[in-house]
């Protein structure tokens, strides 16, 4: 069984819908009863870090979600569920994120004629390790859609990188949390096979 997180962030239907391509039962939930006793637990999501971090306090999910990924149990993080899981986030100021990861979440600052937010897309360089992306291929194309990217303070979680005007932590992966930038749900084919090697 799949939960995902629901705190009120767009796109959750695609995820579920995506998993349940793969045959996986996926339930939607804002309860923190059921995030806590989650088997596999994904923290989907779009918009600004420090609505997202008001509202998973609001809803009482921030304790079990760090529970969950202190346990080592499954944690998939797309998008904004990458950057929740860093310390700080500088999207319209200072805001603190779940704190799991140390590090902090940065917009980008490219060069002239590039455009923010990074969107459409683009190839991914992977680091081997076990599991999530651990099989996966050099030059494949994931899609991403942010203004930000995290900035993790230990470079050894770092499960992949892609690159807009210059290199960028794509993917992290620590124990059995793993979490993308990219959003597999709308990577077709190859989007899929990584929620696959989620599932196991």
């Amino acid at each position: 069984m799949v939960t995902i997180v629901d705190y009120g962030s767009g796109n959750l239907r695609s995820v579920q819908k995506a998993f349940e391509r793969l045959g996986a039962a996926a339930t939607i939930t804002d309860d923190p009863v059921a995030v806590a006793d989650a088997e596999r637990l994904v923290l989907p999501g779009v918009g600004a870090f420090g609505d997202a971090m008001r509202e998973l306090e609001a809803r009482g999910l921030v304790a079990p979600i760090i529970a969950h990924i202190q346990a080592d149990r499954p944690f998939f993080g797309i998008c904004m569920g990458l950057q929740l899981l860093f310390e700080t986030g500088w999207e319209g100021g200072r805001h603190v994120g779940l704190g799991v990861l140390g590090g902090d979440v940065a917009r980008f600052e490219l060069p002239a004629g590039m455009k923010v937010p990074h969107m459409g897309w683009n190839t991914v360089t992977w680091r081997g390790g076990e599991g999530p992306g651990a099989t996966m291929g050099d030059g494949d194309y994931f899609y991403f859609v942010h203004s930000y990217y995290a900035r993790p303070a230990d470079a050894s979680v770092v499960a992949a990188t892609s690159d807009y005007g210059g290199p960028f932590c794509a993917a992290v992966r620590r124990g059995r949390l793993f979490a993308t930038q990219f959003h597999p749900e709308k990577s077709q084919t190859v989007g899929l096979r990584l929620l696959r090697e989620f599932l196991g």
